[in-house]
């Protein structure tokens, strides 16, 4: 049997555009337009200047064959997506997929980047997202409470791996140098959560990408993959699970077993792919589903704040114990920022501000009656409760309860519903209304671009 980078790497070199089904297609082109809305509200961060200005001065003398989303400025291939990732991750408006992992922000700034240098179609770009989303999410599923519990971060970890098989696929390596690639992803795989802990700053996507595009290098210029560099027994799986027979440390279930065997089962059959969700709210990803869920229960009882006495969710036992139960950091008080706060929200707005990022301190002062209603919120962790679908009751002052159960797919749609949803960021983002309905323009018709870094210029802002 073909070893697993074996099997993937022939997946992503014959996949071709025309495989793709048409809902595949659709949300690659939605979470293209998260992705880029996101870098949008990146502009202007602290951080994200800071991340541009390291860049160009660590690269003072080299070429520029890259394009700064939204800076517009040239660097070199992983100066532009270190500072691409930065941005889209300080826009607060990422995809998410199961929980712990943000895709797009490793995946969408090497496949721009891929695309403006090979001077890729949207019809290539699309494919190699897709393949991208493919191998990471497959790569990643069942074992990213494991990764967390032995202090490593899912999203750097196993983002290095979509970023690289994006810009391979879209560089057009062939087959063993995808092998080849994604084995050396396993000698650069890198992400912990200690810094963050204990009051650093955490490396994140970004560092993961430009690690991606040495093994890219790495691969097109004539080094070798070891065949078993994923499931050997001193593996990607042995070295960062801590055994490569799928024995679970943690899972988002009761179950503690996984089979290595099932990651590249029907590729190109089953798409992970659809499963990612939108974080359209700009927090923890376990959060928005309480936004949504309480505002719909609210909404079909015509709840006021005033009738409610207490509110319980039930909730998958992982979101309570972010970012791992071996190192919980997040507070179970009902504070600015909780889960409780966000249940809140839906129940006295029935929304949540597009434009609020509260752990920047950025966007409108809550209501009084948010901060008030928090304190009436309980949690309630299950193991065997749906990831990201809350069981909402709402218990009312004269004495009858209501209960909403979210689907844990609440937040995936497609790319109309995308732009509906994201629209409300107009107002804060530095490029004028037009040439943001130009940039969903260009989304919604990706695959008859000639050219893909068409989207790249259309975030550009004017000086």
């Amino acid at each position: 049997m073909a070893s697993m980078s074996r099997e993937f790497a022939a997946w992503v070199a014959g996949l071709t555009y025309d495989d793709l089904p048409p809902a595949v297609i659709d949300r690659a082109k939605g979470l293209t337009l998260q992705g880029l809305s996101s870098a949008l509200l990146g502009y202007g961060r602290p951080q994200t200047d800071r991340a541009l200005a390291m860049m160009q001065e660590e690269e003072a003398g080299g070429a520029g064959v890259a394009t700064v989303l939204v800076h517009g400025a040239k660097l070199t291939k992983g100066g532009a997506c270190y500072v691409n990732s930065d941005l889209m991750f300080l826009g607060g408006k990422w995809d998410t997929f199961r929980m712990l992992t943000h895709p797009g922000c490793a995946i969408l700034p090497a496949a721009l980047m891929a695309s403006e240098v090979e001077g890729a179609s949207g019809k290539d770009y699309i494919t190699g997202i897709v393949a991208a989303y493919e191998v990471m999410e497959r790569m990643a599923a069942d074992f990213i409470p494991t990764v967390m519990s032995r202090g490593f971060h899912s999203g750097p970890v196993f983002g290095i791996f979509g970023a690289a098989v994006a810009a391979a696929k879209i560089g057009g390596l062939d087959e063993e140098q995808i092998h080849t690639a994604i084995a050396q992803c396993v000698n650069l795989a890198s992400g912990n959560l200690e810094n963050m802990r204990s009051g650093g700053t955490s490396l994140r996507e970004g560092g993961a990408v430009r690690n991606a595009l040495l093994a890219v290098a790495l691969a097109r210029h004539g080094a070798r993959g070891g065949d078993t560099a994923l499931e050997g027994d001193a593996g990607f799986y042995h070295a960062y699970i801590g055994n490569n027979r799928g024995e679970l440390r943690y899972s988002f279930t009761a179950d503690n077993r996984a089979s290595l065997d099932k990651i590249t089962k029907n590729l190109g059959k089953d798409w992970m792919i659809l499963e990612t969700l939108y974080r359209i709210y700009s927090t923890a990803g376990y959060n928005i589903a309480h936004v949504d869920v309480t505002a719909a229960l609210c909404e079909e009882h015509d709840i006021r704040p005033e009738d409610v006495e207490r509110i319980e969710a039930v909730v998958n036992w992982m979101e309570t114990e972010y970012p791992s139960p071996a190192f919980p950091s997040r507070s179970t008080e009902p504070t600015v920022g909780s889960t409780q706060y966000y249940s809140a929200y839906g129940v006295v707005e029935r929304s949540f501000p597009l434009l609020k990022f509260v752990e920047h301190g950025i966007g409108p002062d809550d209501p009084p009656a948010v901060l008030e209603m928090m304190k009436r919120v309980t949690i309630v962790p299950s193991h065997r409760h749906t990831l990201f679908g809350p069981r909402v009751t709402i218990h009312l002052k004269d004495g009858r309860s209501v209960t909403k159960a979210g689907t844990g797919r609440e937040f995936i749609w497609d790319f109309e519903e995308e732009v509906r949803r994201i629209s409300p960021i107009i107002p804060g983002i530095p490029i004028p209304e037009g040439q943001y309905r130009d940039l969903i323009a260009a989304c919604r018709d990706l695959d008859m671009l000639e050219r893909a870094d068409r989207l790249v210029g259309l975030t550009v802002a004017a000086d």
